[in-house]
């Protein structure tokens, strides 16, 4: 049984990893980096999404330095082209009408789809589900993106802060913390395979809510909060506000990098800001100020690495969603070993 996990572990190869945003693949290549593997993304007019290693089989030079030409690649060091497929089909050095070496293709991953707006990589055949957020599909929800965010970090140890209910009131006290109830109250947790939800329901402090200046609404309302979780790495909360109405749903994304760092992806979907743009800037600069909030311990971690053996750690009854998440993480690094 493994006891941790870190960033760059072999095993979570098996697994569904975002890699960018689809805003990020364009019609000229670009470099993105995951678990120590890079990769270049693209998009060819005809084949729409490619994902392919970021390295020509000839000299290995990386192929985000090259050049898109309709539907092909050109690399930028010896000139060789290849199809949307892979396939080389033009090495300038040998001249027209040579035989193409039968090696020279492009390696990439198992697999590669889009989803909610991200470009998701699978290194090898993958145990967990393709991730899916429900709100980006719905008319009624505006998105946000923030701009995404490079630290030191383990991705196993910001996915545990992020299902973390207990720490509000001492991590966020600049932002939504502040007044916040130390208490965590009973909440359940209902897994399936390799996904889990937890809802819980608890009162706060809705400085947010134009109410509560008007003196329509008190200060203190209620909130259900609804954790939806994707191994490895794919979180989602639903803020449902039950006094003044509207859902807030922040999506949480995180690319591991290397074994040091982490490429964080944050958006919000809101369907209660009448389309203004002031308001949803507004909503995103506040997420990056929780986010600020939580990075500012979360970097300075000494081992970067999430327990996965639960008698390591104390645990209480406030953690059921991280004691979960590590059980989830042990079952799938347990099993992608089993498949070598």
């Amino acid at each position: 049984m493994p006891r941790s996990l870190r960033n760059v572990d072999v095993a979570l190869r098996r697994a569904w990893h975002p890699l960018c945003r689809s805003s990020e693949a364009t019609s000229q290549p670009g470099a993105f980096t995951l678990m120590g593997e890079r990769y270049v993304v693209y998009r060819s007019p005809g084949d729409g999404l490619r994902v392919f290693y970021d390295r020509c089989p000839h000299r290995f030079a990386p192929l985000s330095l090259g050049t898109c030409e309709g539907e092909k690649l050109r690399c930028a060091y010896h000139g060789w082209v290849f199809d949307a497929q892979g396939k080389c089909v033009e090495i300038p050095s040998l001249g027209p009408n040579a035989t193409l070496p039968a090696r020279a293709e492009l390696s990439g991953p198992f697999a590669f789809a889009e989803s909610h707006g991200m470009v998701f990589v699978a290194p090898e055949s993958p145990l967990t589900p393709l991730p899916s957020l429900a709100s980006d599909a719905d008319p009624a929800f505006e998105r946000g993106d923030l701009e995404p965010i490079v630290t030191r970090a383990n991705a196993g140890l910001l996915a545990d802060n992020f299902l973390d209910m207990a720490h509000f009131a001492f991590v966020h006290t600049g932002t939504f913390g502040a007044g916040e109830a130390t208490e965590v109250g009973h909440y359940s947790v209902e897994r399936d395979g390799y996904t889990f939800s937890a809802v819980y329901e608890h009162d706060f402090a809705n400085r947010e809510d134009p109410g509560v200046a008007a003196g329509i609404r008190p200060l203190i309302q209620r909130r259900r909060l609804t954790y939806r979780y994707v191994a490895p790495y794919h979180l989602e909360l639903a803020l449902d506000f039950l006094d003044s109405g509207g859902t807030n749903v922040i999506g949480f994304f995180l690319v591991p990098v290397d074994d040091e760092m982490v490429r964080i992806y944050s958006s919000i979907w809101r369907d209660d800001l009448e389309g203004s743009s002031e308001r949803l800037r507004e909503a995103i600069d506040f997420e990056v100020a929780v986010v600020n909030e939580d990075l500012a311990l979360q970097s300075r971690y000494y081992d970067l690495a999430l327990p996965l053996d639960i008698t390591s750690e104390v645990h209480v009854k406030a953690d059921r969603t991280t004691v979960e998440l590590r059980r989830i993480l042990r079952d799938l690094i347990d099993a992608a070993n089993a498949c070598d």
